[in-house]
């Protein structure tokens, strides 16, 4: 097989220190909101196969769980080798603790697949490796994953890769990948990058802070739902933060979302949900933007936080009976 490379992104600014402790697509997704209500994503493990983690960063290193390598003769080695891994974990799942950025879900856990090596290329096989490890991954109390983000792709739609995400989400495992960053600016041209454009996944594209449709993000019919994605405020290896923009970025804003929908949704249902229905209720979590489906599928993520009796009473609020 051929190898797979990390969705071309841009590396905006290295920074000493954040700054903020909230950046602005976790307040442009409403994130705060979740989190004043209890939800943090407390425990749900997110597998983030990318070019690993800097498990040390002060922000991150209470919420690995564990983690693998797939890119050498050391599978216990999933450091970053790069900085892209570290970067993406942030958004997820950064800890609140007054010292840098805060993630989306601060209490998720994260399981670090590194599938890319330092110059950010992988394989395809040790792809479908780490995919299928994560399925089958169990944590010392039981837990297992639930979110699966992917912030890498390529043109070739590789029939085994697609068989072991049809595996992962027939087991419940919501898996989250870029759109690409081929984009031509125009919503009626298609670009297509894979996983991302595979039915089964969650292909997201990208806005900048103003929601307007990033000028790279690929646009097609596949498309879920777009979130922030340009100048990204997050993690970077060695204790920094950095701005980074790409469909890469918003990627783990979506996943970091589901983390904490699971847990909201999952308490008010009372029981586990499947697939289609954590979907279901993702796409709930959107407010359109004014784009066209291709441009933002579902829409711009935004957790509205409502329960389903609040939500109930608003829409028969809003019933207008016929005279």
């Amino acid at each position: 097989m051929s190898e797979v490379r990390l969705i071309p992104f841009k590396l905006e600014e290295v920074l000493q220190t954040a700054g903020e402790e909230i950046p602005y697509g976790i307040q442009m997704i409403n994130a705060p909101a979740a989190w004043d209500q209890g939800y943090k994503g407390k425990d749900v493990v997110v597998a983030v196969l990318d070019t690993g983690c800097d498990i040390n960063h002060p922000d991150l290193k209470d919420r690995v769980i564990g983690g693998r390598n797939f890119t050498s003769d050391d599978p216990e080695d999933y450091l970053d080798g790069h900085y892209h891994g570290t970067h993406v974990a942030g958004t997820i799942a950064a800890s609140i603790n007054k010292l840098g950025v805060a993630g989306v879900s601060p209490e998720a856990k994260l399981l670090i697949l590194r599938v890319l090596g330092a110059d950010g290329s992988g394989s395809y096989q040790g792809i479908i490796e780490a995919i299928n490890y994560a399925v089958e991954w169990r944590g010392e109390n039981g837990e297992r994953v639930r979110v699966m983000s992917m912030s890498l792709g390529g043109p070739d739609d590789v029939p085994e890769m697609h068989e072991a995400i049809k595996n992962a989400t027939a087991n419940n495992v919501m898996v989250v990948c870029a759109a690409g960053n081929e984009g031509d600016s125009s919503e009626s041209s298609d670009e297509h990058a894979y996983p991302g454009y595979y039915k089964e996944v969650v292909q997201v594209g990208a806005v900048d802070e103003q929601k307007h449709l990033a000028e790279f993000s690929n646009t097609n019919d596949e498309i879920d739902l777009v979130a922030p994605g340009v100048n990204v405020l997050s993690t970077y290896p060695g204790e920094k933060y950095a701005k980074l923009s790409g469909t890469s970025m918003a990627t783990p804003h979506v996943s970091g979302a589901l983390a904490v929908l699971i847990l909201k949704e999952e308490a008010e249902f009372g029981r586990e949900l499947t697939d289609p229905e954590i979907y279901a209720q993702l796409c709930k979590n959107t407010q359109s933007i004014g784009l066209t489906k291709k441009g933002e599928g579902n829409g711009l993520l935004y957790l509205g936080m409502e329960s389903r009796k609040e939500a109930s009473q608003k829409e028969e609020k809003n019933v207008t009976v016929p005279k």
